[in-house]
């Protein structure tokens, strides 16, 4: 539970927030609703997820997949963790202070198309966490067991991803120095993501007791969006037509560029794991876990390490990294230990589907993945260290003072003219 909270609001929509301080004036000309706002959001999300944290340790957590925040009394009445309320308001404040810029700007001139998705983002995520944090308390059986599968996917999808795909359309044409290939086929990715990713999330209970009419529903949004992300690679590979040479280069789109590739291989094996007849091997393996790591990790992990190298000496005002040769060890690192993690896990999860099928023992299933296991635990130290080495090298550029001071500048991408 601390990891899967952690990696989702302690890592992922963090670093996100703050790209949001660098990206949303730049793409407005216009300054975010209130800098002390900015500052009581910062101190009240460390509060909150250090509050999950004690709380779920302490046997607090509910039983809401990736909804386990606290929102309880302890046993003797002395304790009130009500994280969930906390969540809620801290949203509407995130809302308030993006979108105030965004809807100003958007109000005179039309909007880049990062700026749509992140407009939706902040509302989305409030209707999201609501439904997955309050009604499946109220719905009982499989009504509310429908809440917790659209909760999880959705956190993804309507956070996750449009936060994702926005940072994306800013970051790769900024460093790239050239508009994105089509504005209009990136504004036919937002629609489909819109239209189609907010009834999936049901495919987590293929074969459970919720109408066969959600299942389908969920299998045929599942392959649907997965049609429409093709717009989102279509325009990012067509982008760096004539810059092939740019991942080898320069290191912030190389981290683009590979998180894309995984993406690619995510969203293929997204829409085949969730047809009946895969779901039928696949449910409850190691093959999940492999996709869930492929995604988060290894596509926006690795975007989020790509925009803080780009921004972090900018925004401490340095010239350069203080040891920019390390990038290169935090980049092999990372992926060799993400590639081979799910590669190890994709397989595990075939064995253990294969053999829980065939009704094996499930000591059986246990002794046929150990050494897998084992793998996978090598494969999850190398990225350890790569995220080591990669923070260390964070904090020397920090801490090491240099005499030049390099102003904090960057050109907004202009969409191409179609």
């Amino acid at each position: 539970m601390i990891h899967t909270n952690g990696v989702a609001f302690g890592f992922i929509v963090n670093v996100f927030v703050g790209a949001l301080y660098w990206v949303v004036p730049r793409l407005t000309k216009r300054q975010v609703l209130s800098d002390p706002l900015g500052w009581l959001i910062f101190w009240v999300y460390l509060f909150i997820i250090l509050w999950a944290v004690v709380g779920m340790l302490t046997g607090h957590g509910q039983a809401v997949e990736w909804g386990e925040t606290p929102n309880a009394l302890s046993p003797n009445g002395s304790w009130l963790f009500p994280i969930d309320t906390l969540v809620m308001v801290g949203l509407i404040l995130i809302a308030l202070q993006f979108l105030t810029p965004i809807f100003q700007f958007g109000s005179r001139q039309p909007m880049y198309v990062s700026l749509w998705y992140f407009s939706v983002a902040f509302i989305w995520v409030i209707l999201t966490y609501a439904m997955g944090n309050y009604l499946p308390e109220f719905v009982p059986g499989a009504g509310g067991a429908t809440f917790v599968g659209l909760y999880i996917h959705d956190l993804v999808g309507l956070l996750v991803t449009p936060l994702g795909w926005g940072m994306m359309y800013y970051f790769v044409p900024s460093l790239l120095k050239k508009p994105i290939w089509s504005h209009a086929v990136s504004l036919l990715g937002f629609w489909g993501l819109a239209f189609f990713y907010p009834l999936q999330g049901v495919h987590h209970f293929i074969y459970s007791t919720i109408p066969m009419f959600a299942q389908f529903g969920a299998v045929v949004s599942t392959v649907a969006i997965e049609i429409m992300v093709v717009t989102v690679f279509i325009n990012f590979f067509m982008t760096l037509r004539g810059r092939e040479l740019a991942p080898v280069t320069n290191m912030p789109i190389r981290w683009f560029y590979t998180g894309m590739v995984f993406y690619v291989v995510t969203c293929i094996q997204c829409a085949v794991h969730v047809q009946f007849w895969a779901q039928e091997f696949v449910h409850f393996t190691d093959w999940v876990v492999g996709h869930a790591h492929l995604i988060m990790f290894g596509t926006f992990g690795f975007w989020l390490i790509g925009i803080t190298t780009d921004l972090w000496p900018r925004v401490l005002g340095r010239k350069n990294w203080w040891a920019p040769s390390l990038h290169e060890g935090v980049f092999w690192l990372c992926t060799i230990g993400i590639a081979s993690m799910f590669i190890s896990l994709t397989s595990a999860g075939l064995v253990q589907g294969f053999l829980w099928k065939g009704l094996a023992p499930w000591e059986v299933s246990l002794e046929s993945v150990r050494l897998v296991w084992l793998f996978r635990t090598a494969t999850g130290l190398m990225m350890f260290a790569g995220v080591l080495l990669f923070i260390f090298n964070m904090v020397m550029t920090a801490v090491t003072p240099q005499a030049e001071d390099v102003g904090a500048g960057m050109a907004v991408p202009a969409p191409a003219g179609d």
